[in-house]
C-alpha cells in the first residue's frame, strides 16, 4: 500500500516551455483559426491536444503552411533555411525557439567559422538536433551518445569542437565529453556546458527521490527527450522506473509493494497531469515536496510577439484576448502569468 508521495521541486515546466506556451496561446487568442505550428511546440500530447482544439495545425513541412497564415517555429530551434522560408511565407512569425538552444546554434556557426570540426551529440531525429545540425551541415556531425565517437574522424584532430543537444542526459553528456578529451587534448568545449539548466535540475531531484523511494514514475510524453532521461537517471539509480503520460498510464502492479512513490515530470509535461498522476496514486499519508534548488529562470515572449502586440495592446487593455479580470494581462504582466494559466484558457 502506498503511504506517501515524495514529489519532486524542481519539476515539470521550464522557463523555455512557459514561454512557448505562453507565446502560442497569444496566437490562437489574436488570430482566427487556423494558426500554424512548424513541429510540435512542446514534446508533450496533452499540450499538443488542446492546442490543436483550439485551432493550432501542426505541420513538420513549412511549405504545408499557406502563404499569409500565422505561424509559430517550435521551441526546439529550426534550421536556417525553414526560418526563412517561414518569414516568406507567413502573416506572421514567430520564433519560439528557447534561448539556451540559440546559444548552441550561434556555437555551432561560429565554431565551423572557425574551421573547427563539431561534435554534436544528440539523438538521431530529435528536433533540436535536426535544427542544430542544419546551421553547419558540413562542419558538424552528429553523435549519438549510445554509440559514442566510433565514427567521428575529424579533418584535423587539433581543431575539435564538442557541443550538445540541451535535453540530454547529464551521464550521456559525461560520456562522450570525457572520450573526447582523451583523445582531442586541444577540444574546444562552451565555458558552461550546453545541457539546460532545468534538465540537469531535474536530473539531480529525481536521483534524490531514488535515494527515498520504492518506485519512481515520471510524468511526460514519450517523444520528451528531457522526459525519457529522467526516466533513465532512475533506472541506472537502482530503481523502478516508470513514465507516464497521465493518470491512466499508472498500472497499479507497479504500486503492489511500494509504500513510497516519487514522483516527478519533464520540462514540458503540465502541472495538472502531475497532481492527477499523484490522485491515481493515491497516497494514504498524502505528499511530500522534495526540493533541491530553486528555479527563478525567466525567458521574456519571443521579440516578434512582443512587437506585434505593442500594436494591439490598446486592445489588451480594453478586455481583448487573454486579460484577466482587473489586470492588464500577460503582455505587460508577463511574468506574473504562467503558462499553467494559459493552458486553462484552452480548457486544460
Amino acid at each position: 500500500m502506498v503511504t506517501k508521495v515524495l514529489l519532486a521541486e524542481p519539476r515539470g515546466f521550464c522557463a523555455g516551455v512557459e514561454m512557448a506556451i505562453k507565446a502560442l496561446t497569444w496566437m490562437v487568442q489574436v488570430f482566427d483559426a487556423p494558426v500554424y505550428c512548424y513541429h510540435e511546440i512542446v514534446h508533450n500530447a496533452a499540450v499538443v491536444r488542446a492546442f490543436e482544439d483550439a485551432g493550432v495545425v501542426f505541420v513538420d513541412d513549412i511549405n504545408d503552411v499557406p502563404e499569409g497564415r500565422p505561424v509559430m517555429l517550435s521551441a526546439h530551434g529550426s534550421a536556417p533555411d525553414v526560418v526563412d522560408a517561414a518569414s516568406r511565407r507567413a502573416a506572421v512569425m514567430i520564433d519560439a525557439v528557447c534561448p539556451l538552444v540559440t546559444k548552441v546554434h550561434h556555437e555551432v556557426r561560429r565554431m565551423a567559422d572557425k574551421g573547427y570540426n563539431i561534435i554534436y551529440v544528440g539523438h538521431e531525429g530529435h528536433d533540436e538536433a535536426v535544427g542544430a545540425i542544419a546551421e553547419a551541415p558540413t562542419a558538424a556531425q552528429l553523435v549519438d551518445p549510445r554509440v559514442g565517437l566510433h565514427d567521428f574522424d575529424p579533418k584535423d584532430p587539433e581543431r575539435v569542437a564538442l557541443l550538445a543537444q540541451t535535453t540530454l542526459g547529464l551521464y550521456e553528456w559525461e560520456g562522450v565529453l570525457d572520450d573526447a578529451l582523451e583523445r582531442y587534448p586541444d577540444l574546444w568545449t562552451a565555458r558552461r556546458s550546453d545541457l539546460c539548466y532545468a534538465t540537469t535540475n531535474r536530473q539531480s531531484a529525481i536521483q534524490r527521490l531514488a535515494s527515498m523511494s520504492d518506485v519512481l514514475l515520471v510524468v511526460g510524453s514519450e517523444n520528451s527527450s528531457n522526459t525519457q532521461a529522467l526516466v533513465r537517471v532512475g533506472r541506472n539509480a537502482g530503481l523502478p522506473t516508470y513514465r507516464v503520460d497521465g493518470p491512466a498510464a499508472v498500472n497499479p502492479a507497479w504500486l503492489a509493494d511500494a509504500e513510497v512513490v516519487g514522483v516527478t515530470a519533464g520540462a514540458s509535461a503540465p502541472d495538472q497531469r502531475v497532481q492527477s498522476v499523484i490522485e491515481a496514486v493515491g497516497p494514504a499519508d498524502g505528499v511530500e515536496i522534495v526540493q533541491v534548488t530553486e528555479e527563478d529562470e525567466y525567458f521574456p515572449l519571443p521579440p516578434q510577439l512582443r512587437r506585434f502586440m505593442q500594436t494591439l495592446q490598446a486592445l489588451v487593455e480594453g478586455g481583448f484576448a487573454c486579460q484577466k479580470p482587473g489586470d492588464h494581462g500577460p503582455i505587460e504582466r508577463d511574468r506574473e502569468f504562467t503558462a499553467t494559466e494559459a493552458l486553462s484558457l484552452l480548457g486544460v
